[in-house]
């Protein structure tokens, strides 16, 4: 059966506008500007008639040398991801401590929460505000003898382990009650909660914390202080992303930042213009899709890959299963966050195409864990320091078995809009 969108009708004029390529000059005028104001030294951007746009050194780089570093433009963890790392919502940094780290991931082990578990999703952090610090160096035996002090449903369970833990550990390298030997040779940024209120978004500093709020996160929270018309809605279409593809996630922060960077363009017209009206600009949400528009697009269930296990014949149906999809999730995305002045966006031809612009340009979120280099330093201590410490650690080591190092991973878009290096 056909899908069809009310507001694909709507609004075709506004649509085209949105999808059409811009100028070439225009192109080249945005991509001039970001070259500039990220101070891009040795680089520039050019337009190729056959390739489309690439970035050209236009000096000598050394080998190894750091040719860009650059802030994506938008980044989304894996939900599975975030039972194993806790990172900054905006820049995706490790935060807290190795302690934390650990001993969530331990926590959340022994609670037999998994990729394929499902979890409230309501909390991934647990912070008491007060911490009373136990310093595990000077002995071993806080992680082998029973805990009596029960410090939580957190623990360990010993069945599973080479060596067993002490009831509690979990939660107390949580609470910070429990200190590891020398941790504090990898200091993680402190934890800074949502400025909405929800307990799903955490990040490394004030800065992270208010950008991803002014840029996404405003319109996306679950908390007290969300901007969402329905946060209900909202948490829907999250778990429906979850549970079928978090690119949705993506394409929702996509849509957040045009509308968000919309009304801050509106506002600053009126103020000049000293007038209100409630009705869409076309010319303001041009402008504030203008970095969506650098990215090629195509519809999502036109360019996505045939999976192996489909058979070419099923290919139609295929395609018109994922079309139904995207419709879904655009459905959930529209009862949470619609805004009247900016409804094309909410058409599923533009948020068709917002989903396959990123299922052909998508790079690999990836960070490095600081947990593998905190193991990695203990082993390359000193015999006898490493032998003291390895029996706090070895036990914490042995229980988060080869996981231990998971990085965090996620899909990620580039600000630099999709320009292709070319040597």
């Amino acid at each position: 059966m056909e899908v069809a969108c009310p507001i694909d009708a709507r609004f075709p004029d506004e649509i085209s506008s949105l999808l059409k390529p811009l100028p070439p000059r225009q192109v080249q005028e945005y991509f001039d500007h970001l070259v500039k104001a990220r101070e891009c030294r040795g680089l520039v951007v050019k337009q190729d008639g056959q390739h489309g746009k690439g970035v050209y050194a236009d000096v000598d780089f050394k080998e190894g040398g750091l040719v860009l570093k650059d802030q994506m433009l938008a980044g989304a963890q894996h939900f599975a991801n975030k039972f194993d790392c806790l990172v900054c919502g905006f820049c995706f940094r490790f935060i807290g401590s190795i302690e934390l780290q650990i001993g969530r991931k331990l926590c959340f082990q022994d609670l037999g929460v998994s990729a394929n578990n499902e979890c409230d999703g309501q909390t991934f952090l647990h912070m008491p505000e007060e911490k009373h610090k136990v310093d595990s160096s000077n002995g071993e035996d806080d992680l082998y003898k029973e805990d009596s002090r029960g410090l939580g449903e957190c623990a360990s369970s010993s069945s599973k382990y080479q060596t067993p833990l002490s009831e509690g550990v979990a939660q107390s390298l949580m609470n910070g009650e429990l200190v590891l030997p020398y941790s504090d040779k990898f200091p993680l940024p402190e934890v800074i909660f949502c400025p909405g209120g929800c307990r799903e978004a955490f990040y490394c500093s004030k800065f992270c914390a208010d950008a991803d709020w002014d840029m996404f996160h405003s319109l996306l929270c679950v908390g007290s202080n969300s901007k969402s018309s329905n946060k209900g809605a909202l948490q829907k279409f999250m778990r429906h992303a979850n549970e079928t593809n978090d690119i949705f996630l993506l394409a929702a922060k996509v849509v957040a930042f045009v509308i968000l960077r919309y009304k801050k363009l509106k506002a600053a017209d009126l103020d000049k213009q000293e007038k209100c009206t409630g009705s869409c600009d076309l010319s303001l949400l041009l402008e504030a899709w203008k970095p969506v528009a650098m990215g090629y697009k195509r519809r999502w269930w036109e360019c996505i890959a045939l999976p192996d296990d489909i058979d070419c014949c099923d290919e139609s149906e295929f395609r018109m299963q994922i079309k139904e999809l995207a419709f879904t999730s655009l459905q959930l995305l529209k009862a949470a966050i619609f805004d009247e002045e900016c409804e094309p966006l909410f058409s599923l031809e533009i948020y068709g195409h917002i989903i396959g612009m990123f299922e052909l340009n998508n790079l690999d979120l990836v960070v490095a864990s600081p947990v593998e280099d905190y193991f990695l330093y203990i082993d390359d201590l000193q015999r006898s320091e490493k032998k003291q410490a390895e029996r706090i650690t070895g036990p914490l080591l042995d229980a988060l078995g080869h996981d231990y190092s998971v990085h965090c991973e996620g899909p990620g878009w580039p600000s630099n809009n999709n320009c292709s290096p070319t040597y």
